[in-house]
């Protein structure tokens, strides 16, 4: 009885290696490793207040010509938004141009639909490089309602790879001129 256990143990186990050394063997073939993204994000800063903006963007490689998408979506606005201030990462090494940057109404692509300005919203644009923001002044209130905004830039990619986190600030319209938290793009480069 023992050594029929032991021989069933030994095929099972043979099996096992077979089918796992085929896999392991196929999978850089079929290049999954290269395009597997993680589902989860991790904050080193377990800051409660922190808020995930969506973002699109169009090429994530090094020194690519990129267009990106910051969205500001009916339910990341509380109020009218008379300012948008954007913090640039530290080692984010773009060339910024106020040209490339525009503010637009803009149509969030999906499955069947492409990601698109549908109307520019004319706008003030101020770069500060010596503290890393974006200063964006609409001519106009932006809006309270169900339309979907966007910060739009039109960049080349730095030359580094990783993560970079951009935090937004919004001025509501009203009596106080102070800044409140709109959320953060954390956006990757390969």
């Amino acid at each position: 009885m023992f050594k029929k256990q032991k021989n069933t143990f030994f095929k099972l186990s043979f099996l096992k290696l077979i089918f796992l050394t085929q896999l392991f063997i196929a999978l850089p073939f079929f290049g999954y490793h290269k395009n597997a993204n993680a589902g989860l994000e991790f904050q080193w800063d377990d800051n409660p207040n922190y808020k995930q903006l969506k973002w699109f963007q169009k090429n994530e490689t090094r020194r690519a010509r990129n267009t990106i998408f910051f969205f500001l979506r009916p339910f990341d606005r509380n109020n009218e938004l008379l300012k948008i201030n954007m913090i640039l990462p530290k080692k984010f090494d773009s060339k910024l141009k106020k040209e490339k940057i525009i503010l637009c109404k803009v149509r969030i692509g999906g499955f069947e639909s492409r990601t698109k300005c549908i109307e520019n919203i004319p706008a003030d644009v101020v770069i500060n490089k010596e503290e890393n923001t974006i200063d964006i002044f609409p001519y106009a209130k932006i809006p309270r309602n169900k339309d979907s905004y966007a910060v739009v830039m039109k960049i080349f990619n730095p030359k580094k790879f990783g993560l970079y986190q951009f935090h937004s600030y919004g001025q509501p319209a009203g009596e106080t001129p102070s800044l409140s938290y709109l959320g953060s793009w954390t956006i990757r480069i390969d």
